[in-house]
């Protein structure tokens, strides 16, 4: 059982939430040594100035280049601002809402020195979805580009918690009120004692029932994702240039495009609007080494290649979040002569725990544990089971499953082994192969996605009587969010009325979780008690 280390919160909310001893899961730290008292923050910015890389390249966006002088300087006045202008004080918890940009990045790192636990939220989420994160973590100020006040502005207004929204500006003009705060504060910041072991980040991700879990990661959590697969797996330089999609508001992004790279000395270029064509241009004109992003993007990378786009820069091609197809997988290394790094990961567990590596890897496989995760796989009792046979993914390691306050943690750990929710099989090399989702969590290009939230966006329709929401499988993006409808009587089922349901759903819940099928039906399949069997409107295949 881990034994917590000393506090340094004055608000002792996070550490109150964890779950009792005996949920957590096994948490071996062999390898992964951090002092008492550590602030991630920190470490990724004041420290690798110490260690002579001021002068090096940490950030690009938004037109500008953020030395790590800049940025360590640059996030050390916002702590200033968040402490003296705006209370902030150790333990609080702090909501950041972005697009991906320096600014939101120099905010976390603020928060985190200032001794806040940060939630990091995407510009996608509703006024809806962002009030049900708030009151989960009793969050009582919000820092928000100044382009993306509206939603936030209106959950304030009905929030118990949120007390002060405060924007900055995610352009690279710093004219914003937090950035006017901290204009004229002291570049050095002594931050507030934080213990290794004091809850830094919450990363909320979506139940199969819509409502979110928040998932507890420590300062050294933090650091563990970069000292190991990192470090082990991408083999990280003060060279390498980073690009991914992933919004930061993901663990997976946080890692990759922020955490990694600010860890070893590298480069990160952040996008607002990471699209295929947009992550080829910036890999080709920064010379990127290293790329985040899901199977659908690699799929257009490689028609980009055979209509002459020069991305042979790209040494490390990483993919996660859904299952990489193989054909993808061998068009790749045919075109490059590399593989992609196939992975999978979890907000539970902070990063990849399984993966590919650049001598280890083969097509329509996930690979095998990074070094200090053990894996197996286990039939609903926890008993391991044959190679070859299909079951339940277990996993424990250095990071692990602490849902806040959520009875859900029971389910999720059991018997000291984080089960993930997926279905696995592991061949006679030990190699890990998904096989499917073990539950009904719908995932399309990579974002987990719940059917009953889209049930409830559809039903809120005045021409929507009943609806039922599966994955259909789909070619490019793994899975597509199909919605199968019964209208109310008198409303034609036409084009016209899928295009209307589609535009309700994006204005009531984030606009990536939107039906890209709708199907009409004069009735849905139920059992005798009237539940719904969802299993009968998915087709073979």
């Amino acid at each position: 059982m881990h034994r917590l280390g000393p506090t340094g919160h004055i608000d002792g909310f996070a550490r109150a939430a964890l779950p009792p001893p005996e949920e957590w899961p096994d948490l071996p730290q062999a390898g992964f040594d951090y002092p008492e008292w550590l602030n991630a923050a920190v470490e990724l910015t004041d420290r690798m100035v110490e260690r002579g890389f001021g002068a090096h390249t940490a950030l690009i966006g938004n037109g500008r280049q953020r030395t790590y002088r800049e940025l360590a300087e640059w996030s050390s006045r916002i702590a200033h601002a968040l402490v003296e202008d705006y209370g902030v004080r150790p333990g609080n918890r702090v909501l950041i809402r972005s697009a991906n940009n320096p600014a939101m990045v120099a905010c976390w790192l603020a928060a985190t020195k200032a001794g806040a636990v940060v939630v990091n939220t995407m510009p996608m989420l509703r006024a809806g979805e962002l009030g049900k994160i708030i009151d989960k973590a009793q969050i009582g100020l919000a820092l928000c580009d100044t382009r993306l006040m509206e939603d936030l502005v209106a959950c304030a207004g009905n929030s118990a918690w949120l007390k002060q929204i405060v924007g900055f500006d995610g352009t690279a003009n710093h004219d914003a009120e937090l950035d006017r705060a901290a204009l004229s504060r002291p570049v050095r910041f002594t931050p507030p004692p934080t213990g290794r072991d004091d809850v830094a980040l919450l990363g909320f991700t979506s139940g199969t029932t819509g409502e979110p879990k928040a998932t507890m990661h420590f300062h050294r959590d933090l650091l563990i994702i970069a000292d190991g697969y990192a470090k082990e797996v991408l083999q990280v330089t003060p060279g390498d240039v980073f690009v991914g999609s992933p919004p930061l508001a993901f663990t997976f992004g946080l890692g990759g495009l922020a955490i990694f790279p600010l860890r070893f000395g590298a480069s990160a270029v952040l996008l607002e609007q990471a699209t295929p064509p947009e992550m080829i241009g910036i890999i080709e004109r920064h010379r990127a080494t290293v790329c985040f992003t899901a199977p659908t993007a690699y799929r257009v990378m490689l028609k980009a290649m055979a209509d002459g786009a020069d991305l042979s820069s790209l040494r490390a091609a990483v993919s996660a979040g859904e299952t990489l197809p193989a054909p993808v997988y061998d068009e790749w290394i045919r075109r490059t002569g590399k593989p992609i790094l196939d992975g999978i990961g979890a907000t539970e567990m902070l990063h990849i725990f399984i993966t590919n590596r650049f001598d280890d890897h083969r097509p329509a496989c996930t690979g095998r544990p990074v070094t200090g995760y053990e894996a197996k796989i286990v039939d609903d009792a926890g008993n391991e089971l044959p190679r070859g046979d299909v079951g339940r993914l277990a996993v424990r390691g250095p990071t692990g499953c602490r849902y806040l306050a959520d009875s859900r943690q029971g389910a999720y750990v059991q018997n000291g082994w984080n089960l993930t929710g997926d279905s696995f099989w592991q061949d006679g090399d030990g190699c890990f192969h998904f096989a499917a989702r073990s539950d009904d969590m719908i995932v399309s290009a990579g974002y987990n996605i719940a059917g009953p939230e889209v049930e409830a966006a559809l039903l809120a329709h005045p021409a929507v009587l009943e609806c039922a929401v599966i994955g259909a499988a789909d070619g490019d993006r793994g899975q597509i969010v199909e919605a199968h409808v019964v209208l109310v009587p008198g409303q034609t089922p036409d084009d016209a009325l899928v295009a209307q349901l589609q535009a309700h759903v994006k204005a009531v819940i984030a606009p990536y979780k939107y039906p890209r099928r709708i199907l009409f039906s004069p009735a849905l399949p139920k059992t005798q008690t009237g539940k719904i069997q969802r299993f009968r409107l998915r087709r073979p295949g």
